[in-house]
């Protein structure tokens, strides 16, 4: 009995009057199908509450502001993190919450640590149009101070 259950046989019956290899593909798919069925299948990156509920695990969760909320599910993406985001309006400015599976807590720290270094690099980094705005003012001055003044003079006088 144990051997049968740690192998995990399955029995496959078709009728056919001839089995070609494209039938018995076939029927492995569908055999395959109805067990994805049978046993559900877990969500994985970003997804409902409800979703990530099935998991099974404790559930924890963060604040986090408007503006990042693409940035993060960037980071979350790369870390592999399942997470669901929540938007709480009950007070005056919306709050949205970013909920997790409760053993994801170190991996979720580890990718808030690179996201916050991120966005601090953003901010010390100069704005390109800013600068750009600058420049385009100092040659507008200097223009101004530089103009041409058109006399034509043949050397002729009178």
């Amino acid at each position: 009995m144990q051997e049968e259950i740690t192998q995990g046989a399955i029995a496959i019956s078709v009728e056919a009057g001839k089995m070609t290899a494209s039938l018995l593909q076939k029927a492995m798919k569908k055999v395959l199908t109805e067990m994805q069925k049978k046993h559900g299948q877990l969500h994985h990156g970003k997804q409902t509450i409800r979703q990530l509920m099935q998991h099974n695990t404790g559930v924890s969760n963060i604040e986090i502001t408007d503006q990042n909320i693409k940035a993060f599910s960037a980071t979350a993406k790369k870390y592999g993190i399942d997470f669901a985001l929540k938007k709480d309006t009950s007070g005056e400015v919306p709050r949205y919450l970013v909920f997790f599976k409760g053993r994801d807590a170190d991996v979720i720290t580890a990718a808030f640590r690179e996201f916050s270094a991120k966005n601090l690099a953003k901010e010390k980094k100069p704005s390109i149009r800013k600068a750009l705005s600058q420049a385009q003012e100092k040659v507008k001055v200097s223009h101004r101070e530089h103009e041409k003044v058109k006399t034509k003079d043949r050397g002729v006088e009178l």
